[in-house]
């Protein structure tokens, strides 16, 4: 893990995860790196429409 990567957890109901895990292994995803897939897609729909999000540098 690298200094920028952070962990996040998500509570999601049993059967959605399953399905989900399903979806992912059949196009050769993880479960991670489709949530991360999907991430970046919202948010640069949301970008798209609004512009660049300025996020502050953390202080090292």
């Amino acid at each position: 893990m690298n200094k920028n990567e952070k962990h996040f957890g998500l509570r999601v109901d049993g059967e959605i995860l399953a399905k989900f895990r399903y979806v992912c292994s059949y196009v050769g995803r993880s479960a991670n790196s489709q949530i991360i897939q999907l991430m970046l897609k919202f948010i640069a729909d949301y970008e798209k429409e609004h512009g660049e999000i300025e996020v502050p540098r953390e202080k090292e």
